[in-house]
């Protein structure tokens, strides 16, 4: 019996795991530094597609000579059948972007339930190129768009066209031949809403469905590459080799659009976060032996090689990642020592000599790597990432408990002093052209009278300042009273009585003060996903890459091999599978 087979069986067990405080992993700056895990929504995906035994097949492939057409291919899964559409188009290089503000891209593609019939072709057709400008109905799961990385697209062509491989070496920098800029969902633009992919038997978990269609983008994106270069030179033209072709991820683009939702939606987050500290929880709990520091050892070379091979222009995440090779070089022979001698007591040990000596990124990825050793009880908790709706306000809960609960579970809040005008140099608004979330400096930025709803610490001691006031005057005062009194804290108490419970729900920083990165908050969010390869543009925008290393479409009908693709480093300089015992 693995060990979440017994906390299943036992769930009092379950108080026998240690997990972190929310003080030690809730601050911005080590959520800003994590890394993708087992359970990451990428690797969870992959996993069900191969255990499920997902069949892939093209159903049609217009693509002309130049890559421009429309592709569609079916999807059977046990819970049901789907469709990926795309169109790929002209796009004129001088118009080509990132931002949100685009309105074409080299790709528009969606995913879609069930069967679709030549007028359902034709609606797709219309809209989904157009992307916020068109409208789906609810049988479109999802809504996308990508546009090429010019270089690796070219490069590779001309590559296949002479009957050469192109060198793995280029995917060390830009991972990819495309990247998304956005993928819409949960109801946008006439999409399914947000309780019906809950209901989905296929995409239940979180943002399934949006990780799905950035791995179909990839296949599509792998096959016109290959097409083009067979048009081009059709008795030279050579196939991407499988091990280059699983090393080809997809990127993305993500700015402060994503920000918003680590503090919109803290059930969630608080999910996420317990169930990733007690996988950590899980793995610590276990004893080394032989076999785990071999494999350990090992994956710490791979990271090593996965550090160097991560490429940035940004100095501070350069430096960090540099610091970050020589702290896993020591871990290496820290590891060396043990082995020889056997003096390694417990994974603990190793933890509390990583958070005296090494940097927030290295004790991060150490984390990651340990809960790699266990996937039978880490893979377990999977399925339970998702929450229900947040409770009703208790209206009757007496003020002086309110007040408790702010001072034991917020003192991190109240710490900030919001006399200070540093502490509020920035604002949250959104863009009226396109309602993106963005970062305005106070003193210098108009907007600020449209602040939007991310200052938690500032709301929390706002909230608590008044409540304060409302119990000197009436000490016997319910929740309801102070409410009705000051009706402007109601969000803030309803978030407050919500997560009074929970651990990780709260972001433990002052997103309005001059300290706040936003950076951090992106990379938070990524990781989930299964981001790899963080690459700053500026403090506000990241570029990463999705399924890089992963299995190819054809590799997922072989349920009797686990592809090892954490940490993807370029083909020949480690094995890209094992075989599951």
């Amino acid at each position: 019996m693995n060990r979440q087979d017994a906390l299943h069986n036992n769930p009092a067990e379950e108080a026998t795991l240690s997990l972190r405080p929310a003080a030690q992993v809730m601050p911005l700056a080590r959520l800003g530094s994590l890394f993708q895990t087992r359970l990451s929504f990428t690797r969870s995906l992959v996993r069900q597609m191969i255990s499920q035994r997902w069949q892939i097949d093209t159903e049609r492939f217009d693509i002309d000579d130049d890559g421009y057409g429309d592709a569609v291919y079916r999807i059977q899964t046990p819970g049901g059948i789907y469709r990926f559409v795309l169109f790929s188009r002209y796009l004129d290089p001088s118009i080509r972007s990132d931002r949100v503000i685009a309105q074409q891209w080299d790709l528009a593609f969606a995913l879609c339930e069930g069967e679709l019939s030549e007028a359902d072709l034709d609606r797709l057709r219309a809209n989904v190129p157009r992307q916020e400008a068109g409208r789906c109905s609810a049988r479109v799961l999802t809504l996308s768009r990508a546009n090429r990385s010019q270089r690796n697209f070219e490069a590779v062509i001309e590559r296949l066209a002479a009957g050469q491989q192109p060198d793995a070496a280029w995917f060390e920098r830009v991972g990819y031949l495309y990247r998304t800029t956005a993928v819409y969902g949960n109801g946008k633009f006439g999409l399914a809403d947000y309780d019906r992919l809950r209901s989905d038997p296929t995409f239940a978990r979180p943002f399934s469905a949006q990780m799905f269609t950035v791995f179909m983008v990839r296949h599509f994106t792998l096959a016109q590459v290959e097409h083009i270069a067979h048009q081009r030179a059709p008795h030279t033209a050579v196939a991407l080799a499988p091990a280059v072709k699983r090393y080809i991820g997809i990127g993305n683009s993500t700015g402060l659009g994503m920000a918003p939702f680590l503090i919109s939606h803290p059930q969630l987050i608080d999910r996420w976060v317990e169930q990733r500290e007690t996988a950590l929880a899980c793995a610590l709990d276990e004893n080394p032996n032989a076999t785990t520091l071999d494999r350990l050892t090992a994956m710490v070379k791979r990271a090593i090689a996965h550090m160097r091979e991560t490429h940035t222009d940004d100095a501070e995440q350069a430096q960090a990642d540099r610091l970050t090779v020589n702290e896993l070089t020591a871990l290496r022979r820290w590891l060396a020592t043990r082995r020889q001698t056997r003096l390694m007591t417990g994974w603990q040990t190793l933890v509390i000599h990583a958070e005296r000596r090494w940097s927030l990124q290295t004790q991060e990825l150490l984390n990651s790597l340990l809960m790699e050793l266990y996937p039978e009880s880490i893979n377990a908790l999977e399925d339970d990432l998702s929450v229900d709706p947040p409770a009703p306000m208790d209206c009757d809960a007496s003020l002086d408990e309110l007040k408790r609960l702010i001072e034991t579970r917020y003192d991190w809040a109240l710490s900030y002093d919001f006399a200070d005008p540093e502490e509020q140099r920035y604002f949250w608004y959104r863009a009226a052209a396109k309602e993106e979330p963005r970062l305005g400096q106070r003193e210098r930025d108009a907007g600020a009278d449209r602040e939007i709803g991310l200052d938690i610490a500032r709301a929390v001691r706002l909230c608590y300042d008044a409540l304060c006031q409302h119990l000197a005057d009436e000490p016997q005062a319910d929740v309801v009273d102070f409410l009705l009194a000051a009706p402007a804290h109601r969000a803030v108490v309803r978030r407050i009585q919500n997560l009074g419970a929970l651990r990780y729900g709260d972001i433990r920083a002052n997103l309005l003060g001059r300290d706040c990165r936003p950076l951090d908050l992106l990379r938070c969010k990524l990781s989930f996903f299964g981001a790899s390869k963080f690459d700053p543009r500026s403090d506000r925008w990241v570029r990463i890459t999705l399924f890089q290393g992963a299995p190819l479409v054809e590799d997922l009908a072989d349920a009797h091999v686990e592809y090892d693709w954490f940490l993807p480093v370029r083909p020949g300089q480690a094995a890209s599978t094992v075989q599951s015992v």
